[in-house]
């Protein structure tokens, strides 16, 4: 975000008007359009609402734009030519289509991360860079000549790379696959919106864990689908409540994260899985498995996937490299049936023609070297130390105040509050002390749980973050 120089000789008001005269002039803020608050942009830029208001009295002297009381201040109309130009209405355009924004709470973080990248984050669900196998992909993309051809590839995705994750779901996950039955995507939220619109329809009903990673996502309510929760307690949700459902609203689909399940960090027991299965079976019915999570377990062997005990073909098995190795490759994959891999395929084209080979030849390339293992190890071993401290830190920081199960693996830690305080209060005054988190209700839970996200902050930062977060929490009940 651009920010005045405060080296320069020029004022900083001047500086701040011309900054915004040039975005008014490039159509960022088209006639009409509402600037932000004095106060809004001042926080936003780092200096006084008086300088703020200084640039705005030398715009409106330009006559550039025009502020009304109780309306704020817009760009003027009329200041681009003699007669008044009609021009789209771009807020209505933003407002309007069927892809819902993010929700208020999670932009709301976005924001803050934006604009102070000072804070300590404890929401956002990504490795660390001392967690990401940086290194080991520097030494692979020195070792190794990339992309001898960068026309289109293969809608399906970069062959060699499909052979490597055939092999790769074998030894690590117990799946057996073939090239023809995988489909590369750019994560698991490409994977999630693909099958939410290609194979459901508006108003189909589907069913979602509680709580659940899905209720963040507003692609389900962008699709049209209807959602109806399965609980999710310590050892997964009860296949029972999956026959309930289709009896009562004939859903279509079940959305499983049943390893490490974000964000309670639940497994579901094998007494369930057997279960869900046989409910599966019964009723045909399709379940879209999730499961970024399996390969960060902190002791003994992953737990393995439904996908590995799936004899009948009734799951859709979705994998990302985002939560193991690097988000910023955008590697993430989908196990199916070749005819549904197929009608995806031919979507995906439609969309984008398929993802840059050159991210898909190094993942191939790192999961076939003798760097992948020992990343695992490594990662493992860190992620277990970062929880221990937020762990640590929460019982001295809070004791009895706050309760949760610890998690065996994954990135996440889900608290219950004893302090009955609104979210939206908790998470500004959070911010305002220098951390952020998520709150509960993003994930469909009432008011009195947080998240916390042990995998991206320094680990120098967690003992600080939960302190200010307590002292957050503190001011709302003391």
């Amino acid at each position: 975000m651009w920010k005045p120089d405060r080296e320069s000789k020029k004022p900083l008001y001047e500086q701040i008007a011309d900054h915004l005269e040039q975005r008014i002039a490039y159509s960022e803020f088209p006639p009409g359009s509402l600037l932000p608050s004095e106060r809004k942009l001042a926080e936003q830029l780092g200096v006084n609402r008086s300088t703020v208001i200084l640039a705005f009295a030398e715009l409106r002297a330009m006559g550039i734009i025009e502020s009304r009381t109780g309306s704020g201040t817009r760009v003027s109309r009329t200041k681009w030519g003699a007669m008044p130009k009609h021009t789209p209405n771009w807020n209505r355009y933003a407002e309007g289509g069927s892809f819902l924004p993010n929700l208020p709470f999670l932009r709301k973080i976005r924001d803050a991360l934006s604009q102070h990248p000072s804070l300590i984050d404890l929401a956002s669900g990504e490795l660390a860079a001392d967690l990401a196998p940086l290194d080991e992909i520097a030494a692979l993309m020195r070792e190794h000549t990339y992309a001898s051809y960068l026309g289109y590839d293969n809608p399906q995705g970069y062959m060699p790379l499909r052979q490597a994750l055939v092999d790769y779901l074998q030894k690590y996950r117990g799946i057996q696959a073939t090239e023809s039955s995988i489909m590369i995507t750019s994560g698991s939220q490409q994977s999630l919106y693909l099958i939410t619109q290609c194979l459901l329809s508006p108003g189909d009903a589907v069913a979602i864990e509680d709580p659940s990673y899905c209720y963040s996502l507003p692609m389900f309510q962008s699709a049209g689908l209807r959602l109806f929760r399965l609980p999710v307690d310590q050892h997964g949700v009860h296949p029972e409540d999956i026959r309930e459902l289709y009896k009562k609203h004939r859903i279509k689909m079940v959305f499983l994260n049943p390893n490490f399940q974000n964000p309670t960090g639940a497994v579901i027991s094998d007494e369930r899985r057997q279960q869900l299965f046989a409910v599966a079976s019964e009723l045909g019915l399709p379940i879209v498995e999730d499961d970024p999570f399996s390969l960060t377990a902190f002791e003994g062997s992953a737990p393995a996937p439904l996908k590995s005990m799936d004899s009948n073909g009734n799951i859709l098995y979705i994998g990302s490299f985002s939560k193991i190795a690097a988000s910023g490759l955008r590697i993430g994959w989908m196990v199916a049936p070749n005819s549904i891999v197929q009608r995806l395929a031919d979507a995906r084209q439609q969309m984008d023609f398929g993802l840059s080979v050159i991210p898909q030849q190094v993942a191939a390339q790192f999961i076939r070297s003798d760097y992948f293992q020992p990343h695992l190890d490594r990662l493992q071993i860190q992620l277990q130390f970062k929880r221990d401290l937020v762990i640590d830190s929460l019982q001295r920081e809070l004791g009895d105040q706050i309760s949760f199960v610890t998690p065996q693996g994954g990135l996440h830690l889900w608290c219950m509050l004893a302090p009955k305080v609104p979210d939206g209060r908790l998470l500004d005054e959070a911010i305002r002390r220098g951390v952020v988190f998520v709150p509960g209700s993003v994930y469909g839970s009432d008011s009195g749980f947080v998240r916390f996200t042990y995998a991206r902050a320094k680990t120098e930062e967690i003992e600080s973050g939960i302190a200010k977060f307590a002292e957050a929490l503190h001011s709302l009940t003391d």
